[in-house]
C-alpha cells in the first residue's frame, strides 16, 4: 500500500490525494483484463490474415504503457488545462472524421480510417470521443451553474454535429457510444425520465432502421446470431 502524508504538497503528492483512486483502478482493472482478452482470442484473427499469433497482442504491448503515461500526465493536469486539451483534441479529430470522406481507407463498408506511415492506420473518432464527452460535461455544468449560459444548446450542437458524420462514414457503433455517454450526461444534470425514456425508444428505433439500412451492420447482427453463416464482418 502506498504511504503518502496528506500534507504532502508535492505534485505526486497532490495528485495521490486527488485523484479518484476508484476510478483510477477501475481504469487499470479494464486494462489489464483487455491484455488477457487480447492474448486468448486474437491468435485465430491474426493466423486468419496470415500475420504472426500475436500480433495483435504485441501492439498491445507496445501501446499501453504509452497510454498509462498520456493518463498519467492528464491526470496531473488541472481541470482548467484538461478543458483546454479537449478543446484542441477535439477541434482537430473533427476535422480528420471529415477528412476519411476524402483520404480515408475503406474497409468492410465503411471509411473510418486515414492511413498513416509508420503506424498502419489512425481512427479520428476514437479521439473525438473522449474529447467530447469532456467539453460536453463542461458545457454542461456550466449550465447548471450559470443559467443564461447556452451549454445545452452548444453541446446539441456538437454531439448532433458528430453523429452527423459518424453515421454518414458510416459508423453505427460508435454513435451509439457518443451518443450513449451525452445521454448519461444529460441525465446526471436533470434530464426529465420522460425525456429520457422517449431517448431510449428513438435509439432502439435507430438500430432497427441501421439494421435495414446498411448491409455491413446487418451482416454485423446475423454473424452474432449465427456465426456459421460465413460472413467475414
Amino acid at each position: 500500500m502506498i504511504q503518502v502524508p496528506r500534507d504532502d504538497r508535492s505534485v505526486i503528492g497532490q495528485w495521490w490525494w486527488t485523484v479518484d483512486r476508484w476510478s483510477l483502478g477501475a481504469i487499470l482493472a479494464i486494462m489489464a483484463f483487455g491484455v488477457l482478452l487480447t492474448l486468448a482470442a486474437s491468435p485465430p484473427a491474426a493466423e486468419r490474415i496470415g500475420a504472426d499469433s500475436f500480433i495483435f497482442a504485441k501492439r498491445q504491448f507496445l501501446f499501453l504503457p504509452l497510454a498509462l503515461l498520456v493518463m498519467l500526465g492528464i491526470s496531473l493536469a488541472s481541470p482548467r488545462h484538461v478543458r483546454r486539451l479537449a478543446l484542441l483534441v477535439f477541434c482537430g479529430s473533427v476535422v480528420l472524421l471529415a477528412a476519411t470522406f476524402v483520404i480515408g481507407v475503406e474497409i468492410k463498408g465503411a471509411r473510418r480510417w486515414i492511413s498513416v506511415p509508420g503506424l498502419s492506420s489512425l481512427q479520428p473518432s476514437e479521439f473525438v470521443k473522449p474529447s467530447l464527452a469532456v467539453i460536453s460535461a463542461w458545457l454542461l455544468a456550466q449550465s447548471r451553474t450559470e443559467r443564461r449560459a447556452p451549454g445545452y444548446l452548444l453541446s446539441t450542437v456538437l454531439v448532433g454535429g458528430v453523429l452527423g458524420l459518424l453515421v454518414l462514414q458510416p459508423d453505427l457503433g460508435m454513435s451509439v457510444v457518443v451518443a450513449s455517454v451525452w445521454a448519461v450526461q444529460l441525465f446526471v444534470v436533470g434530464l426529465p425520465m420522460w425525456v429520457a425514456g422517449f431517448g431510449a425508444v428513438a435509439g432502439a428505433a435507430g438500430l432497427v432502421g441501421a439494421y435495414f439500412a446498411f448491409h455491413h451492420v446487418r451482416s454485423r447482427f446475423d454473424r452474432f446470431l449465427d456465426p456459421t453463416s460465413g460472413d467475414n464482418y
